[in-house]
């Protein structure tokens, strides 16, 4: 199954990157379809600009809540028809319409249920990390539904937190794990390995 892919994004589209990375190097079965960018200046809308993907700003402040925002986003998103829609470091709330309930994906750069839900994001979460002294972090793909950081875990991949780390270099080792973790969750997905038991994810031997 090659996965028709929407992705959205706040910022500078360092995961769509790598989707494009792996697509290219023919080690991701998918197809970004369309981009979806919550900011007018989020430089992965010129990535996706750059490669012929379609690619849409629609801006939270225009909208009175997360549900009229999640719909605006729907209107110029599911025409394209996607198999997956991923979240790629996508800062607002997000409402999963239920026909994409288990075909929706988010990462997290801490290993949840640590480090996570509303105002856990990009450095804030390597900062309370490092904050609290936890020896271990980390990042987790999950399946998204309609809390911050709630879905079922589909995978997760952890890094040693260093005695000398700064927020930054935390977050570079994370990031690297990231960029494993991700492709390896939308390949199961591709493959049809993934079935979703209550809250966990059983990763079957073959397709489902």
């Amino acid at each position: 199954m090659n996965v028709k892919m929407a992705v959205l994004l706040s910022g500078s589209g360092r995961t769509l990157d790598n989707f494009h990375r792996e697509i290219d190097e023919g080690k991701l079965p998918a197809e970004v379809v369309v981009v979806v960018a919550s900011r007018p200046d989020a430089l992965g809308l010129e990535k996706a600009r750059s490669r012929g993907t379609p690619a849409f700003c629609v801006t939270r402040r225009d909208y009175i809540d997360a549900a009229s925002y999640s719909e605006a986003i729907d209107k110029v998103m599911l025409p394209f028809k996607p198999d997956l829609i991923a979240l790629a470091g996508f800062m607002h709330m997000y409402r999963v319409p239920d026909a994409y309930l288990g075909k929706a994906m988010n990462i997290h750069p801490a290993l949840i249920p640590a480090f996570c839900g509303k105002g856990y994001y990009g450095h804030h979460v390597h900062e309370a990390v490092l904050a609290y002294g936890a020896k271990v972090s980390g990042c987790t793909v999950h399946f998204a539904d309609n809390r911050y950081d709630n879905g079922p875990i589909i995978i997760q991949r952890s890094v040693p937190v260093l005695e000398a780390d700064t927020p930054d270099t935390l977050a570079a080792r994370v990031f690297e794990q990231e960029c494993i973790a991700y492709p390896e969750a939308i390949r199961l997905f591709a493959q049809r390995r993934l079935r979703i038991r209550g809250r966990r994810v059983i990763v079957t031997q073959a397709a489902t």
